[in-house]
């Protein structure tokens, strides 16, 4: 039981980045479409200029100025569809909404068994990042409503606090690591060994 918190973690973790990478994602397509809004009122610009000329007028150096412009919107444009297929929103809250029930879980899971199998807690780092990831975690996902509500104060803190969650997790994988070599050592597996081999 002792080993089920740090794989879970460890899995955490991981699930973490790929979580930070799938919101960046989602985060770019938003905010894409403002990014496309200058070069269509350009291109539209240019192409009433080249309209209103007329055919007998000499356009080209209008068209050169149009080419560019199109040729980069139109890129935009592909990668805003391949983000749009790629489901980012959907899967960051999916994955987000497992690491809040499994981190909030595992977290209390891993104090409890020290508590069990040693009668107490021990104060000192890798429990206070642990309970500060923990109420990060409650803390990211209830600025989620406002998210939706289009708060960008919200999604800079919640971008935020994700940010200093991966950084706490981060700095906490050493000192877990210390804490699992203790455990592992102290383990009496020749029992642990008996029973599998039966």
């Amino acid at each position: 039981m002792a080993l089920v918190h740090p794989a879970m973690m460890f899995t955490l973790y991981m699930t973490t980045l790929y979580t930070g990478y799938q919101g960046l994602k989602w985060r770019e397509l938003r905010t894409m479409g403002d990014d496309m809004k200058p070069l269509q009122v350009q291109v539209k610009a240019i192409e009433a200029k080249i309209a209103a000329a007329g055919e007998e007028a000499d356009t080209s150096a209008m068209a050169a100025q149009l080419a560019p412009l199109k040729a980069e919107l139109d890129g935009k444009s592909a990668t805003r569809k391949e983000l749009m297929a790629g489901g980012y929103r959907d899967k960051h809250w999916a994955l987000s909404s497992a690491i809040l029930a499994s981190g909030v879980a595992f977290s209390i899971e891993g104090a409890t068994d020290t508590y069990f199998r040693v009668g107490k807690l021990f104060p000192g780092p890798h429990l206070y990042a642990g309970a500060g990831i923990t109420i990060l975690w409650a803390v990211a996902a209830a600025l989620v409503p406002k998210m939706q509500k289009g708060e960008d104060w919200a999604r800079t803190a919640h971008i935020g606090i994700n940010v200093a969650i991966l950084g706490l997790f981060s700095w906490q994988l050493p000192t877990g690591f210390d804490i699992l070599t203790k455990v592992w050592a102290k383990v009496p597996w020749t029992p642990i060994a008996q029973a599998i081999v039966k």
